[in-house]
C-alpha cells in the first residue's frame, strides 16, 4: 500500500495569550497571522500552519524524555550552516532563549531555542531531499 498521509498540515501550540504569541511569531520568525480571536491565532510559517491555542497555564508543546529532560515536538529546518548561525544569531540579538549550535553525530547542525510561553523548538540545518524537489531549492 502506498502512503495516503501527504504532509503535516498543522501544528497546534499551546499559549498563555494568542495575541502576544501571534505577535512574537511574526516579530522573531516571520510568521504571517491569517486569523486570531481570544481563543487561537492561526499562522504560516514555515510552510505550514500553526495554531497557537490558548492553554491552561504550564501547558507546553514539548514532553519530558526518559532522561527527565523537557524535549521538543518540533524540528524547523533551514538550508545550511550559514543559515542555521543566522537564525541562532538574530534570535539571541532579540533576547530569545536559544541554546548552541550542536553537533549531534548525524549529518547537519542543531540548536533548539524556546517562544516566550516556553515552548521548545529544534532548528536543523539540513533541508529534506523531498523539500528541496518538490520546491525547486
Amino acid at each position: 500500500m502506498s502512503a495516503l498521509l501527504q504532509r503535516v498540515g498543522t501544528i497546534y501550540i499551546p499559549v498563555a495569550d494568542p495575541e502576544k504569541a501571534s505577535k512574537w511569531y511574526q516579530d522573531m520568525l516571520g510568521a504571517v497571522e491569517n486569523f486570531r480571536n481570544e481563543d487561537q491565532a492561526i499562522l504560516d510559517l514555515a510552510n505550514q500552519s500553526f495554531f497557537c491555542v490558548k492553554a491552561k497555564a504550564g501547558e507546553s508543546s514539548g514532553f519530558i524524555d526518559h532522561y527527565g529532560n523537557q524535549h521538543f515536538s518540533v524540528t524547523f529546518e533551514v538550508d545550511g550552516l550559514g543559515q542555521l548561525r543566522e537564525l541562532h544569531s538574530s534570535l539571541a540579538s532579540k533576547g530569545v532563549a536559544v541554546g548552541k549550535i550542536e553537533d549531534r553525530g548525524h549529518p547537519g547542525y542543531n540548536f533548539v531555542f524556546s517562544d516566550i510561553d516556553g515552548n521548545k523548538f529544534d532548528v536543523w540545518s539540513e533541508l529534506s531531499s523531498v523539500f528541496k524537489e518538490k520546491f525547486g531549492v
